[in-house]
């Protein structure tokens, strides 16, 4: 998950100027109805090697794993939502100037506002992890998941099964793209992701291993600073200290909005949110507005938030909340990797506390899986990716691809 940094503002793009350029886009020709089919390419950054050292010279990823130049596109594609619909999405995909690519996936942090995402912003990290994977060699595939980007209705925060289907559907676009451009597109899969992102990696991975698509295989794991235990570690830390209060209040309530628009968890917003957050907290989740602008619009703490029966039913989980805490779980525990894995944590982020990773790390030795723990030391939740990142990209050099 991605706090918000009150002093520094990403500037963003009005989402209807971003849906306008991108439905003014040519679609690309060859594209077949179906998941993954390619709608649109919009070419939104290129840059030969030198321009790339440099770019990434100027964010904390620094340009060590610089070795090619790079195209990157804003693509539309076609996807489904949760009760399998027919709809639209969009995503980042990053073409490395080399005949013999790799393929990576990365899963963006926690984005309110859906023009806040790698295919759009130019300036913010998700941008740059895409640009640093691009010019190590990787096409970069960072799908912006449903309701963000240009993509219709409201983002389903933290429901893992459309993070998936996006991904696989953005995989099969960039694929198509890929051939268009004349390059060469690696099926097999190595997967990174932070935050929110860094649940969706490790639900992407089980996907892939169980050849949801039997296109594309997995070839490795190195999620950073996951939510992967919301009923062990991330709610009870709204409690017991571990999460920010203010943090703790920014996401359970963008969690409870969503996953109510999945689940019945409430009929109306006054059973869950005090007076007066209960007349808009519910609008402040629609896509339009960004971390900046909400947090001064909630309260600080989760008492001053939320009702005293709502953060009882928190603590005590059980009938729908119950089933929206268990389907945002699992992504650790119900699989056993057969592939390298590698999670990435700080020990003083105060967002998504290291009980996340530990608790993972646990969950994977339970079914046999040693996948050690890179601690990232005083690293706050921010800085975690440009810290894990560059260590990450040497890694999957190092490791083979695999099976085709």
């Amino acid at each position: 998950m991605t706090k918000p940094l009150r002093h520094k503002i990403i500037p963003a793009l009005a989402a209807g100027a971003c849906a306008a350029a991108l439905l003014s886009a040519p679609a690309v020709a060859g594209a077949a109805p179906g998941h993954g089919a390619l709608l649109g390419a919009v070419p939104v950054q290129s840059l030969d090697q030198a321009g790339a050292r440099a770019a990434l010279d100027a964010t904390p990823f620094g340009s060590a794993t610089v070795r090619y130049g790079l195209d990157a596109y804003r693509v539309i594609y076609r996807t489904t939502d949760r009760r399998g619909r027919p709809t639209t999405a969009s995503g980042l995909v990053v073409l490395p100037r080399t005949r013999e690519p790799r393929t990576a996936v990365y899963e963006h942090g926690t984005r309110s506002n859906r023009a806040d995402v790698a295919s759009v912003q130019e300036s913010i990290q998700d941008r740059q992890a895409g640009l640093l994977l691009g010019a190590a060699g990787y096409t970069a595939v960072l799908p912006d998941y449903l309701g963000l980007g240009t993509g219709p209705g409201f983002h389903p925060y933290m429901d893992s099964r459309t993070e998936v289907s996006a991904t696989l559907d953005l995989l099969r676009a960039a694929q198509t793209l890929a051939s268009d451009r004349g390059k060469r597109f690696d099926p097999r899969v190595f997967v990174s992701g932070f935050s929110q992102g860094g649940q969706a990696a490790m639900a992407v991975g089980q996907a892939l291993q169980g050849r949801t698509d039997a296109s594309f295989r997995l070839s490795a794991l190195a999620p950073i600073s996951g939510p992967y235990d919301v009923r062990g570690a991330e709610l009870p830390g709204i409690f017991d200290g571990s999460v920010a209060p203010d943090v703790a209040v920014f996401y359970l309530s963008y969690w409870t909005v969503s996953m109510n628009r999945l689940f019945p968890l409430y009929r109306n917003a006054s059973e869950v949110f005090r007076a007066p957050y209960d007349q808009y907290a519910e609008s402040l989740f629609d896509g339009s507005h960004s971390e900046e602008d909400i947090f001064p619009r909630l309260a600080a703490t989760p008492a001053a938030m939320f009702t005293d029966s709502y953060l009882n039913r928190v603590r005590h989980l059980s009938g729908p909340l119950l089933d929206a805490a268990r389907d945002s779980d699992g992504t650790c525990s119900a699989w056993r990797p057969h592939v390298p894995v590698r999670l990435f944590a700080g020990d003083a982020d105060t967002q998504v506390p290291i009980a996340n990773s530990l608790n993972c790390q646990r969950d994977l030795r339970v079914h046999g899986v040693n996948a050690p723990l890179t601690r990232l030391g005083s690293a706050e939740h921010l800085d975690t990716p440009a810290v894990a990142l560059p260590q990450i990209v040497p890694w999957f050099d190092s490791l083979p691809a695999g099976p085709r």
